[in-house]
């Protein structure tokens, strides 16, 4: 029976625990080039120490006008590829898979980070950008007023080299694990939505017709990245309390996708409108049936986010086989080391051994006196 530190084999990469740090936008690049800087070393070599399995890096813009915000990480260009190189090399070297999201972020582009006020930035303005989108119809809400612009054939089919291209470069960095991102109102979840879809032609439509540029686009990074590594995807699963793609949608493009080479399928929300929708924030693990649902349907190995960071709750879904894989996100913010909080809180023998030496020597030694997570550590008996 698998549990939270158990081993987790797919394709032929093997993680060390069933914890993956969650790809998570920092927002934090010097300039408008989307290379990396020593923040998103820090950041994510840091945790990649602290002793998850897995850590995916936030979502890189596979083309300019993908980024969120004027200081968001790309892969669209060469000069990007060396600091990616670092990172990635840093997370490896520390036990860890280093991991990429790959995304546009569609009509949610052109925006301010979030202590800015996170909105859009006017049309004028000289950091902004055109959104583009499956067609002009604005995200809507009070932060997201501009339109997209409509995303022709010409579009589509170069958004999509885009992504292959991104994959080619994350490979080249060092890359073991790809998750191609169509949640979250991004581009990708747009077009599968029929709430922010409602294009006539081969791209709009029926279900089959709505997947097309994120089946399209996934076949394309198949042809480029190795068989040997992961390719995944994140999908909005769900859109609570709109009137939109359904679950049933989900697995249907989830048995598409696994038979076109999917590894892992981690899910999230589609989020593909700012008018308020009525998502349970604050209920713990309010994912995790959904994943279980589509895990069970499909047979393919699941990720799942969302308020999962109890320790014991975490162990549990795994052991009862709910989900494969735990997407950790704040609260491995909060503790870079979440994986030893939790094995000292699940009683597992050598709890330290997730730590680099040089972290486990200094706190076997000290446990009477070590603080983690709230958890202060009793001296061994």
């Amino acid at each position: 029976m698998p549990d939270l530190f158990s081993e987790f084999r797919l394709k032929d990469v093997v993680l060390r625990n069933r914890i993956a740090v969650s790809p998570m936008t920092q927002y934090s690049c010097d300039g408008q080039d989307g290379i990396l800087t020593d923040f998103h070393l820090m950041h994510l070599g840091a945790r990649a120490a602290g002793g998850a399995g897995l850590v995916v890096m936030e979502q890189l813009a596979v083309s300019p006008e993908g980024r969120m915000t004027p200081g968001c990480a790309g892969i669209w260009c060469d000069e990007q590829i060396p600091m990616l190189r670092r990172v990635a090399s840093f997370i490896k070297s520390m036990g860890a898979v280093p991991g990429v999201q790959l995304g546009h972020t569609g009509r949610k582009g052109g925006m301010t980070p979030p202590w800015e006020g996170y909105h859009q930035l006017p049309d004028d303005h000289p950091l902004g950008w055109e959104a583009i989108g499956p067609t002009d119809t604005p995200y809507g809400g009070k932060r997201f007023p501009r339109g997209a612009r409509y995303a022709t054939k010409e579009d589509i089919a170069r958004l999509v080299s885009d992504f292959a291209r991104g994959a080619e470069r994350a490979l080249e960095a060092g890359f073991e694990w790809v998750e191609m991102h169509y949640a979250h109102g991004f581009l990708g979840a747009s077009f599968l939505s029929p709430v922010a879809n409602t294009r006539d032609d081969e791209y709009g439509g029926s279900l089959e017709n709505r997947a097309r540029f994120l089946i399209e686009a996934f076949d394309a990074v198949r042809a480029v990245w190795p068989e040997r590594l992961p390719l995944t995807m994140r999908v909005g699963a769900i859109d609570y309390g709109m009137e939109t793609h359904s679950v049933e949608d989900t697995i249907w493009l989830t048995r598409t996708m696994a038979e076109r080479g999917l590894d892992l399928v981690d899910i999230s929300m589609g989020m593909n409108t700012d008018a308020g929708p009525e998502v349970p924030w604050t209920d713990r693990g309010f994912m995790v049936p959904t994943a279980a649902r589509i895990r069970a349907a499909t047979g393919i190995p699941t990720a799942v986010s969302w308020n999962v960071g109890n320790p014991a709750y975490a162990d549990r879904i795994i052991r009862d086989e709910q989900v494969d894989l735990l997407m950790i996100g704040r609260p491995i913010i909060a503790n870079p080391h979440w994986p030893l909080y939790a094995a000292l809180e699940l009683g597992r023998n050598e709890p330290f051994a997730v730590l680099p030496k040089q972290y486990s020597h200094a706190l076997e030694r000290s446990r009477d006196t070590v603080n983690c997570g709230g958890f202060t550590l009793a001296r061994a008996s």
